[in-house]
């Protein structure tokens, strides 16, 4: 195995973790562990928006992806194969508990990604992105919060380039709508 990403032409680390494991190695897969865990719960937070089962699902990611990296292809980046993972556990687990209404702050969410960033946050974000499915979520945390180009999330989402350009902008259409709808700030008022 080459410690090249085919057709990056860069160094992948992860390549190299992925194999130390598969030798027998456990720190390898604890190094992963290490490296991912944040922008696992980040993403599970974004699909889900309560903390609690976000973190249940980060932890049956790595519990899957601890059995089954023997299948890891390979044809993908690791962090692409995890992130296809987490959505999938993400979106199943939203589905069960649908019925479930949970409020759990968007910075929460974001938190481990980009603090800063949330912390004069429009509380109408939150409101929106609470109407919106576990589909557009993920998609636009993918893209706003965790930065991936539209190209990782197609990979990520197992959805073809322009599947993934329709489904942002039909996400951030319905986002734009919800955000709308709510009460502007005090400061917004005449």
């Amino acid at each position: 195995m080459s410690i090249y990403f085919e057709g990056a032409g860069s160094f992948d680390e992860d390549s190299i973790l992925v194999e130390r494991f598969l030798a027998g190695e456990a720190s390898a897969f604890e190094a992963l562990y290490a490296k991912y865990y944040g922008k696992v719960l980040s993403l599970s937070k974004g699909v889900l928006i309560s903390e609690e089962e976000a973190a249940d699902v980060t932890q049956e990611v790595f519990t899957l992806v601890y059995r089954n990296l023997h299948r890891f292809n390979r044809q993908s980046k690791f962090s692409t194969w995890l992130f296809r993972i987490t959505i999938n556990r993400s979106i199943q687990e939203s589905r069960k508990r649908r019925f479930k209404h949970k409020h759990v702050e968007l910075s929460e969410a974001a938190e481990s990604v980009a603090p800063e960033a949330m912390e004069d946050a429009d509380p109408r974000i939150q409101l929106a992105m609470e109407k919106l499915t576990p589909q557009d979520r993920a998609i636009l945390t993918l893209f706003y919060w965790q930065e991936q180009n539209l190209q990782e999330i197609s990979e990520s989402m197992e959805i073809n380039l322009n599947a993934a350009k329709t489904r942002l902008y039909r996400a951030r259409e319905r986002f734009r709508i919800y955000f709308e709808k709510e009460v502007p700030h005090d400061s917004e008022r005449n």
